[in-house]
């Protein structure tokens, strides 16, 4: 059982790549199917928003474990042109794309940490933690 793992995002067939390995990895750790389905659908959000808005980028998938208890660590990065506005995205409802605007405010609802960091220009790394309770 590796460490982490990774997945380029440059075609829609990617995000389906990285849900995938994300679901591995959490059934791997214990994860039951609905935790499984959070995961994925943070993932899946994550992986599209690459897609969507910076063209590339890479899904990173990591085993954690703090004071015992285990978790997933999914890091999505990428080089594109930043978030302009942290706290619009954040809002529920809130979609560039024509999307249901579920998207970052939903990944944050699934997971149990979740932490953006986004310079314009340079390009945006969000982290989302699950733990295994």
């Amino acid at each position: 059982m590796s460490n982490q793992s990774s997945v380029e995002i440059q075609t829609e067939w990617d995000i389906v790549a990285a849900r995938q390995l994300g679901r591995n990895v959490a059934k791997e750790l214990g994860f039951g199917t609905v935790d499984q389905a959070r995961i994925t659908t943070a993932i899946s959000e994550l992986a599209r928003n690459i897609y969507l808005y910076a063209g590339q980028g890479k899904i990173e998938i990591q085993r954690l474990t703090e004071n015992g208890i285990n978790g997933i660590l999914i890091i999505a990065a990428d080089n594109g042109p930043g978030i302009p506005d942290v706290r619009k995205v954040m809002e529920d409802g809130f979609s560039t794309s024509g999307g249901l605007g579920a998207g970052l405010p939903g990944v944050k609802r699934l997971m149990d940490d979740f932490k953006i960091e986004t310079t314009l220009g340079e390009g945006t790394d969000i982290r989302a933690t699950k733990w295994l309770r």
